[in-house]
């Protein structure tokens, strides 16, 4: 599933008149590098959700063939259902097996078919960290021994790419962020997480977006292609 619901309120004005997941990255709508990255590592069936401009979406991407792979959308109407709720909304679509879910508003070449089996009996979550970018120095999660642990200690930053169980989200509806289901998991034990030094790029405003599209520019960032570095 790719997360494309939001309104992109820190990228205006670029996001009046067009939802985030088209603006471009390296001459390519930031989506576009997503479903390129998911089916070079062998995904064939993708979930998109739709809130905020979302038809412009849809009118882009289609049923998907023209990109090696078949888009579903989870529509969520005018109001966005944050990250949990998009999810949730989502799983009838999803199926009843963990689903790998990628924010549509980063930019990395994490190799995704390496979360194959990832994910163990009994956890609900895995969760693929980085470190923490200047903008966000605090970070979000400590990882202790290939764990997401709610102690102190070392924060790093959730790179917005996690595998999740239906069962994560038992008991919720309505509109909800998926951090705190995460954290209420990490201490029955329940998530898994890594580290990862490869390229990634939060485009959160566009200062961000026009720096990455330099970066493209001038060849010192690797076009996502579903393989990469694994730290």
């Amino acid at each position: 599933m790719v997360l494309a619901a939001g309104r992109g309120e820190r990228m205006r004005p670029l996001t009046l008149t067009r939802p985030k997941p088209l603006l471009e990255v390296g001459g390519r709508a930031l989506i576009e590098h997503h479903l390129a990255s998911l089916a070079a590592a062998g995904f064939r069936s993708i979930v998109i959700n739709l809130s905020w401009l979302g038809a412009q979406i849809r009118a882009h991407l289609g049923d998907g063939a023209a990109f090696g792979v078949a888009v579903e959308y989870s529509e969520e109407g005018p109001e966005p259902l944050e990250t949990g709720g998009g999810i949730l909304r989502a799983l009838p679509l999803l199926g009843s097996g963990p689903s790998l879910v990628v924010n549509g508003d980063v930019c990395t070449d994490y190799p995704y078919a390496t979360l194959r089996g990832r994910l163990a009996a009994g956890d609900l979550a895995h969760l693929v960290l980085v470190p923490n970018p200047d903008h966000h120095p605090g970070g979000d999660f400590v990882l202790a021994d290939g764990r997401m642990v709610e102690t102190t200690g070392e924060r790093l930053t959730f790179s917005g790419v996690g595998i999740y169980r239906p069962e994560l989200f038992a008991g919720r509806e309505g509109i909800f962020r998926l951090a705190p289901l995460l954290r209420a998991a990490a201490r029955d034990g329940r998530v898994s997480a890594e580290r990862y030094d490869g390229a990634w790029h939060d485009i959160g405003t566009p200062e961000r977006l026009e720096a990455l599209n330099q970066r493209y520019n001038s060849g010192r960032i690797p076009q996502a292609s579903g393989s990469g570095r694994n730290g």
